[in-house]
């Protein structure tokens, strides 16, 4: 089966949650990210029917075909402190309901850091938040897994400890996995190499599943390999070569999943409409650069 090229960026709901789709198709998206509410804050104004309507009919005809959400920052399901712990819980489950009411079938979100409790304490935490808030929300949405870069405390760094969280889930089906390349990257997952790359997605399917992945966020790395350093480089301005990305593109296992520039930009976009073009041709197997 031909599936359509979904690739994209994270868009801006700067002004009104539908103009995203039109920042989005002026760069040449066909898939996008967006956040329902401001990354800083746990829990935005409700959505009045007007706004989620206007979302809903721009959507129908758009372009874009796959829109991905993405939690705020602030949330840490394995927090020290009990108010906070339970204040991401109810942002979370606050942010899988208006994802429902927008249509939007993937929430990413980064489970957290567990300061010093010790990561088996942690996915304890993560786990037992998880199971609550996807007993507590519409099955409309996933929640998502994102594959982090393993910087101080933070969790999911690794495949074994998503699939810990997989494995305890009684709601598999709720859940699915955001892979980041720069995230992986730095936490030790060898992208040097396209005969690498197909080592960490074997890797990948045999601890969590290729069935479970969902999105892909496609960011090179400041940072070196191993690092442990979670910060975003323009396509070929970074540590991961550009061959990687062409194997991701080219690679048909992954071809139904939406790929996400989270690369530095400006506010012309010009650089993620590059990259677009980069991807696409990547996808056709045209050799092209930057």
């Amino acid at each position: 089966m031909t599936h359509p090229i979904l690739v994209g960026a994270h868009m801006s709901i700067a002004k009104s949650m539908h103009l995203a789709f039109e920042r989005g198709e002026s760069i040449g998206c066909t898939a996008m990210q967006i956040f329902t509410k401001s990354s800083r804050m746990l829990f935005g104004k409700p959505l009045n029917q007007e706004e989620i309507d206007l979302f809903l009919s721009t959507a129908q005809h758009s372009s874009i075909k796959n829109v991905v959400a993405h939690a705020g920052y602030l949330i840490n399901l394995c927090a020290k402190n009990e108010t906070t712990e339970q204040q991401s819980k109810n942002s979370l489950m606050h942010e899988l309901e208006r994802c429902a009411q927008l249509g939007i079938k993937n929430l990413v979100f980064h489970p957290g850091a567990h300061v010093g409790q010790g990561a088996e304490q942690g996915l304890k935490k993560i786990l037992y938040n998880m199971e609550y808030i996807l007993d507590h929300t519409p099955e409309t949405t996933q929640l998502t897994i994102e594959t982090m870069a393993g910087q101080g405390t933070t969790l999911a760094s690794t495949f074994e400890q998503i699939q810990t969280l997989y494995r305890s889930c009684s709601q598999k089906k709720r859940l699915a996995v955001c892979l980041d390349t720069c995230h992986i990257f730095s936490a030790g997952y060898n992208l040097l190499s396209s005969k690498n790359y197909q080592l960490v997605i074997e890797h990948f399917d045999a601890t969590i599943g290729l069935e479970h992945l969902a999105v892909i966020h496609i960011n090179d790395s400041f940072g070196t390999f191993d690092s442990h350093i979670d910060r975003h480089a323009p396509l070929g301005k970074g540590k991961i070569p550009l061959e990687i990305f062409e194997a991701i593109m080219q690679d048909k296992r992954l071809s139904a999943i939406p790929k996400i520039l989270e690369t530095p930009t400006d506010t012309s976009m010009k650089s993620w409409r590059e990259e677009i073009i980069l991807l696409k041709n990547f996808a056709h197997n045209k050799r092209s650069s930057l």
